[in-house]
């Protein structure tokens, strides 16, 4: 016989906290640059970064191109360049 499950309420986040819409859809928000790597094709390197985004895990983390990410998020990036 089934049995109605009964789940803790600990476990459930409210939807103001992550920011769902009415249309429950949600905008994806980077939290932190985690890597920065610099791929050498035949005649130009392409510079890609991994973001992690907020809400998901590190694993969920995504590699994405580093001028569009300058571009819409120059928050994430240090004003000025490192030294050395």
């Amino acid at each position: 016989m089934i049995k109605k499950c009964v789940g803790d309420m600990i476990f459930i986040d409210p939807l103001e906290e992550l920011g769902v819409n009415e249309n429950l859809s949600y905008k994806e928000v980077p939290v932190e640059i985690l890597h920065l790597e610099v791929k050498k094709l035949r005649n130009k390197e392409v510079t890609s970064v991994k973001v992690l985004w907020r809400n998901l895990l590190v694993e969920g983390a995504t590699w994405e191109a580093e001028a569009d990410v300058m571009s819409r998020y120059p928050h994430l990036f240090p004003s000025t360049p490192p030294l050395g």
